[in-house]
């Protein structure tokens, strides 16, 4: 079973490598550890071609979400728990460093945790993508053209308001966009001056007016 889907809830891939630890003398370590998120690293294109969008992440973007319940899953599946962050304590380590939200965790003796370790000795897993919400005023937007180039919108998360998981990943999916682009479209209508109205519009205000006897 899937968990209910969020409004305004985004998922990422990033290509940071995910990796088991071994500590010093250990010859068969569980301990899996990778990036969910890497700051100042613009995205690959989530829009067209014609129409490109990318982001970045700022450092100082999840500062707030540490304490979140947090879970690390299996390709962003709640059947396959790894581990759980609850109010930053529980079988997974969530933090940030200068490169990024990273986390940690020792793969559960579960079917998926053994599937997971062997998935990522072999090379079948080695990237890891994170599930979260953007504050409202969490980020900032600039497009840009060159000339008959195409328009590439740029989005800037400043502050994350929810961290749901992070997931080591089978295989990227293709990048969800849709949420980013609704946010977008929100954007734009907030900032964007609404149209003057048409004289044929104000004429059929006036004419609605008189019927209604406010003139």
């Amino acid at each position: 079973m899937k968990p209910p889907a969020m409004p305004n809830r985004e998922t990422r891939v990033h290509h940071a490598p995910v990796e088991i630890r071994a500590a010093e003398g250990e010859t068969e370590s569980r301990t899996v550890r990778g990036y969910a998120a890497v700051f100042d690293s613009e995205s690959e294109n989530l829009g067209s071609s014609q129409y490109q969008f990318r982001e970045m992440i700022q450092p100082g973007a999840f500062d707030t979400v540490m304490q979140d319940d947090v879970r690390a899953l299996l390709n962003h599946d709640a059947n396959f728990i790894l581990a759980r962050s609850k109010g930053g304590e529980g079988t997974l380590k969530i933090g940030t460093d200068e490169r990024g939200l990273w986390y940690e965790f020792e793969a559960p003796d579960t079917q998926a945790g053994r599937d997971l370790l062997v998935s990522i000795r072999r090379g079948d897993i080695d990237q890891s993508s994170f599930s979260f919400t953007v504050e409202k005023d969490g980020q900032t937007w600039e497009e840009k053209q060159d000339g008959d180039g195409p328009v590439v919108m740029k989005r800037t998360i400043t502050k994350v308001s929810r961290l749901y998981d992070v997931s080591p990943v089978t295989y990227p999916a293709y990048p969800d966009a849709s949420v980013a682009l609704r946010s977008l479209q929100e954007f734009r209508n907030e900032t964007e001056p609404e149209p003057e109205p048409t004289q044929e519009q104000l004429s059929e205000a006036g004419d609605w007016a008189v019927r209604i006897g406010l003139q």
